[in-house]
């Protein structure tokens, strides 16, 4: 398996009226593969964050290998 970590990202409209991109959390996850990770990170992120459907809280999931073993 390989290690994943998925960010979920959340576009806000700031003070001075620009959109910017923030990360609502990072979740770290094993996985055959991306999809995989994606699909295993939702679920947690739901968890963790004690909502019925992770777009409520962000826009979307970035995943990617990681780098090394946390």
């Amino acid at each position: 398996m390989t290690r994943y970590v998925a960010r979920f990202m959340k576009k806000v409209l700031g003070e001075n009226g620009h959109e910017a991109e923030i990360c609502q959390r990072t979740v770290e996850i094993e996985a055959d593969n991306r999809v995989g990770a994606a699909d295993a990170a939702k679920v947690k992120f739901c968890e963790t964050e004690n909502v019925k459907d992770w777009f409520l809280r962000a826009d979307r999931v970035h995943v990617a290998e990681a780098e090394f073993l946390s």
